[in-house]
């Protein structure tokens, strides 16, 4: 039986506050969400919000999830992979969008490093996916391939994850960036307060998440039991 640490439900009241945050800035400070718009700036906002939603907190909960929820191991591993398969989507559709603000708006794609480091991000969370699917599921290796493989797939798993949140971190800084240069936001008024908060709680959900998963003895049971991972 799995269970739920501490930090376990920090990390999910910290994933619920997250959202909330990302929604309130995304529709009450910039206007709401649109993949198709002749305001450029809606089209933008789908990129924070199903990055933060999707890789950050649904990626999060699907991390915690093989070792924090009740049931099975098998029923364990598949909401493990299903939530990270909405994650990675989720993703997907939040680099679109970014890159059709990008494109029209007649602004240079990839010239930052948030971009460098977010794509590359978003492909290796790509690649663990698939790489667990193939190793886990179908057609899935040998027993002891798959017990030599677990250790690495969770500390890769993990990596991932706290690349991402550091990414969040650079995204947040270069919008405030962007909008104190150009939109004359105030820089001290509740917007940029909100901004800062938000990157903090995302900092400290990851935080979380990570401390949440990291039980060097459980994993080391769990390796030994691992016959069906």
């Amino acid at each position: 039986m799995a269970g739920m640490s501490p930090f376990t439900y920090l990390a999910h009241l910290l994933a619920v506050a997250a959202t909330v945050l990302i929604l309130v800035w995304s529709t009450h400070y910039r206007g709401g969400l649109a993949l198709n718009s002749t305001n450029k700036a809606l089209i933008f906002n789908v990129h924070p919000v199903l990055m933060l939603i999707g890789i950050i907190v649904i990626g999060g909960e699907a991390t915690m999830s093989y070792r924090s929820l009740p049931g099975s191991r098998e029923a364990r591993k598949r909401v493990h992979l299903m939530l990270h398969g909405l994650a990675l989507a989720m993703g997907a559709v939040g680099i679109y969008a970014v890159f059709k603000f990008h494109d029209d708006s007649k602004i240079p794609n990839m010239y930052s490093l948030h971009s460098w480091v977010g794509l590359g991000t978003f492909c290796l969370y790509g690649i663990q996916w698939i790489l667990g699917f193939v190793t886990f599921f179908f057609p899935g290796a040998s027993v002891s391939a798959r017990q030599s493989i677990i250790p690495w797939h969770a500390i890769l798993g993990l990596f991932i994850y706290i690349l991402a949140i550091g990414n969040a971190q650079l995204g947040f800084l270069e919008k405030l960036t962007f909008l104190q240069l150009f939109n004359k936001l105030d820089r001290y008024g509740s917007e940029a307060l909100l901004v800062n908060f938000t990157a903090l709680v995302v900092l400290f959900l990851g935080a979380a998440v990570v401390l949440s998963t990291v039980n060097f003895k459980a994993n080391r049971l769990e390796s030994q039991k691992s016959i069906g991972l």
